[in-house]
């Protein structure tokens, strides 16, 4: 192995407005990833729920579309 620091590649800065929309869009990212820990802690502590306390997957797929066509439209 070499003793010689990796290169790091050059990086172009940010203005305000992108850099402020990078911060948003992590912090949005971040709250779904700690849902989903929850999720999973809750189902390593408690088991599966039971079949019969779910929601149809039909149901779960409508009310995601509804929640999708009510928000503002998103250039990535």
């Amino acid at each position: 192995m070499s003793e010689q620091p990796a290169l790091v590649p050059d990086r172009q800065p940010l203005d305000e407005h992108a850099a402020a929309s990078a911060r948003a869009y992590a912090a949005d990212q971040r709250a779904k990833v700690d849902v989903l820990a929850s999720v999973l802690e809750d189902i390593a502590e408690n088991g599966y729920p039971a079949a019969e306390s779910g929601v149809l997957w039909e149901d779960a797929r409508d009310a995601h579309l509804e929640r999708l066509a009510g928000q503002q439209p998103r250039v990535a």
